[in-house]
């Protein structure tokens, strides 16, 4: 099997992750996996998990959303935030998950319930990528 080129992009920061043979990521109609050669796409990301398999081994990203750009030897994911799962902090996703349903609870009818079920949908996807 041949490898690809990938780079996760995000306001702050760039993350070359240099040759990998295979990423999983959640499109906003379903996770889709990419392998090299892959027919050149611009693809919606949601949220969810990122999965890539490098050398082998598989590493796993927590990503809020944002557009995965694929060519035939690259694959550049453009994202508003992404964390490593073993760099996530799962004590301050739970914190966070918990702050987001007492919020919404607290203001039913005052704020977005569609907002406030995003940031629960990311502090839950935070937690159960933090355990991979």
């Amino acid at each position: 099997m041949s490898d690809f080129h990938l780079e996760i992009v995000t306001p702050t920061k760039l993350i070359d992750e240099g040759m990998v043979a295979y990423v999983r990521c959640p499109g906003l109609d379903g996770s889709f996996g990419v392998l090299a050669h892959h027919r050149n796409a611009i693809i919606a990301l949601g949220i969810g998990e990122i999965k890539i398999t490098q050398d082998k081994n598989d590493h796993f990203f927590a990503t809020s959303g944002g557009f995965a750009e694929i060519t035939q030897d690259k694959m550049q994911i453009l994202v508003e935030t992404v964390e490593r799962s073993d760099e996530i902090d799962a004590g301050r996703a739970e914190e966070s998950f918990e702050r987001a349903k007492v919020r919404k609870e607290e203001n039913k009818g005052k704020l977005d319930p569609a907002r406030m079920d995003i940031s629960m949908t990311r502090a839950i996807n935070r937690m159960k990528v933090s355990q991979r």
